[in-house]
């Protein structure tokens, strides 16, 4: 235990953050999806800073960060999940929700930690809602973009 926390770089909540980063810069993530709601811009950039400012020290500062963060939203699809035999007509069993997000991420203390990479998951919902239901629930697009959050993070500070 003592190796650990003397280096610095280990913490409990699972990050592996060299002690010379101390700054991280997030840019606006912007929508170039055809289809998305308009508010996924500011909520998933928003989302995303806040990710970083509960699980790490890092300050957050306006750019040129140690971490630098930038992208877009390269696809909202939602589109019949399962289909099922009803009377003998095809009909959607559910459908998904699918985001795709293309991040690049610099890591200006080891360039070999860097990446560009794409960023996807995806939310089944009832047959019976549709897209623009999805979309004025303030809590359904979250819940997929959480995930994504998620995998951004353990990708860039905990090396998973």
């Amino acid at each position: 235990m003592l190796g650990l926390s003397s280096c610095g770089v280990y913490s409990f909540n699972g990050t592996n953050i060299d002690p010379a980063v101390r700054t991280i810069s997030i840019a606006t993530i912007q929508n170039n999806s055809p289809s998305g709601p308009a508010f996924l811009t500011q909520r998933f950039t928003e989302d995303l800073k806040d990710y970083f400012q509960r699980n790490t020290n890092l300050k957050l500062v306006p750019r040129d960060g140690d971490l630098q963060f930038d992208g877009n939203i390269v696809a909202y699809d939602f589109a019949p999940a399962s289909i099922q035999q009803v009377n003998g007509v095809s009909q959607a069993g559910s459908n998904r929700l699918t985001i795709q997000v293309k991040i690049r991420f610099t890591n200006t203390k080891d360039d070999k930690q860097s990446f560009e990479q794409v960023f996807q998951n995806f939310d089944d919902y009832a047959a019976n809602r549709n897209i623009s239901t999805i979309n004025n629930d303030p809590t359904a697009v979250r819940t997929t973009t959480d995930k994504i959050i998620t995998d951004i993070f353990n990708k860039s500070v905990a090396n998973w």
